[in-house]
């Protein structure tokens, strides 16, 4: 074998390996389909030289095309609007259904496991080099690396929604019992949360960790007597305590839940004070979770805002002046600032109004 190529082999081996190991890492650090996917369609263009590359997932019960993630090394787009999906091409579904396309400047690989999952379209312009048997080859490793990942995924995310229909459903047959003031909470309290947390710059991690932490935060609930979640009139000090108890029994609840171990801090401490003062754990500044302090300027703002047998309700403005008056001793500043921030947005706005339900 001539130097020049064993030069080549080496340099296509060692591609190869780092489009493998680039693989590896990608799917360690995404934890939901739809990100992958659109990391995937960047990856590709980097290592087959392409102009643009397509991913396309399948619905798993009907077979018809779910999702799909493009990129034109500017723009990286995910399609999994109904009409957005009816405007992909025939070739596209063609390869999707399992047939493999391997034109000069286009190659289409089916992703298949012990079924179709979906398909992955690279592309060059005509005026760029056609693609070479390496090239399809480099696809084909990266479709393999591929197809398990997001196979594990999909099945990790199936196993959370029904995780969490389960704890939804423990919620819902709460309140039917009479548990509402405890259980009860605005549907668009996440997007108030959200949008704190966007403002802060928080990671997606994090804020996927806040979506679940809002739908779980009272979860504990349903160790609480219902005479004490049911009562309008002050607690009693033994009362309080058995309250106080509530955020550790959410804990124990979703603790075996191995996925949500990121969310338990959050859930424990979101009645912890910025000063130290709050429960369980006397808790101060940034011993406190980012998530929890996010959450815990939410929930203050809920529950100012909203109905209650026993107190009065504060307007918007009245509860957002509270929010004010506490910041640097309940509330961390920084969470009251982002708080006022958001408020000169109208979308925030709407979020408020709605929280008054």
């Amino acid at each position: 074998m001539s130097t020049k190529n064993f030069s080549t082999l080496t340099k296509r081996y060692k591609l190869v390996l780092s489009a493998v190991h680039m693989i590896y890492r990608l799917v360690n650090s995404t934890y939901n389909v739809e990100e992958l996917s659109l990391r995937l369609t960047r990856l590709l263009c980097q290592f087959i030289k392409a102009s643009s590359a397509d991913i396309y997932l399948l619905d798993r019960s009907y077979k018809k095309i779910a999702l799909g993630a493009i990129f034109n090394n500017k723009i990286n787009i995910l399609l999994n609007k109904k009409k957005e999906l009816q405007q992909i091409s025939e070739k596209e579904k063609k390869v999707a259904r399992g047939y493999a396309v391997f034109e000069k400047h286009l190659i289409g690989l089916p992703l298949v496991a012990d079924e179709n999952v979906g398909a992955v379209i690279v592309r060059r312009e005509k005026n760029e080099p056609p693609f070479s048997e390496f090239d399809k080859e480099m696809l084909a490793v990266v479709a393999e690396q591929s197809v398990t990942a997001i196979k594990n995924i999909q099945l990790y995310q199936e196993q959370q929604k029904i995780i969490l229909g389960s704890i939804r459903f423990i919620g819902e047959l709460l309140k039917r019992q009479g548990h509402a003031p405890v259980t009860s909470h605005t549907p668009v309290y996440f997007k108030i949360v959200k949008s704190l947390a966007e403002q802060l710059a928080v990671s997606q991690e994090e804020i996927g960790n806040l979506y679940y932490a809002s739908v779980l935060r009272d979860a504990g609930a349903i160790d609480v007597p219902y005479n004490i979640l049911a009562k309008t009139s002050q607690l009693t000090p033994e009362e309080f305590k058995v309250i106080r108890e509530h955020p550790a029994q959410s804990v124990e609840l979703i603790r075996p839940v191995d996925f949500l171990r990121p969310v338990l801090p959050i859930v424990l401490y979101r009645r912890e004070h910025y000063d130290g003062t709050g429960y369980p754990s006397g808790l101060r500044r940034e011993q406190i979770p980012i998530g929890a302090r996010i959450m815990a300027v939410a929930d203050a703002f809920e529950a100012m805002t909203r109905e209650r047998p026993y107190k009065m309700r504060l307007s918007v403005e009245e509860a957002i002046k509270e929010l004010r008056m506490n910041s640097g001793t309940q509330f961390d500043p920084r969470v009251i600032d982002a708080f006022i921030v958001c408020t000169g947005q109208k979308k925030f706005k709407n979020y408020l109004s709605s929280a008054k339900g």
